[in-house]
């Protein structure tokens, strides 16, 4: 039995759609996140919530944990490049299991960083774990789940032979 062209547009329509769904979730979490630190925490203040774990209010003007801090446009132009390249790599791989997931985690992080920029100039971070490690926000912890789910599925279907 010969199909119309309706199977071929509904997958990749769902597909964007759960794209938005997750980007909308996680840059709503994010943004209500860092307002809340804004208007509990004065800038530099620091407030202990589990052993090691401590809320800060802190602002990064580089790109992932700090790096390229005080970049400019160098960060505008290396966000904007990442995106077009996700969004491209999603577009031609749109059919592949789970692939919306990461892209939409990738999206929502990002999103999420960059209206801090746009808005305040610099990022809020605000969570501070030991060891020296910089503080960052629910954007930068999505951007990074994004990028181990990604990973995760695209092993996935190497491992299934699926291109």
């Amino acid at each position: 039995m010969r199909r119309g062209i309706g199977h071929l547009v509904r997958p990749a329509g769902a597909a964007w759609a759960r794209v938005a769904a997750v980007t909308a979730g996680i840059v709503a979490f994010d943004q209500a996140a860092k307002a809340l630190v804004r208007a509990s925490l004065a800038r530099g203040d620091r407030e202990a919530v589990l052993p090691g774990v401590e809320l800060v209010h802190t602002r990064n003007s580089g790109v992932a944990f700090g790096a390229l801090s005080g970049g400019g446009a160098v960060v505008t132009v290396v966000i904007a490049l990442a995106l077009v390249a996700l969004l491209a790599y999603f577009a031609t791989h749109i059919r592949r299991p789970l692939v919306w997931l990461p892209t939409g985690m990738l999206l929502g992080g990002a999103i999420g960083n960059v209206i801090d920029r746009v808005l305040d100039g610099a990022v809020t971070d605000f969570i501070q774990i030991p060891l020296g490690f910089p503080a960052f926000n629910v954007a930068d912890m999505s951007i990074t789940f994004g990028v181990v789910v990604l990973f995760y599925v695209l092993e996935r279907d190497a491992a299934h032979g699926s291109r």
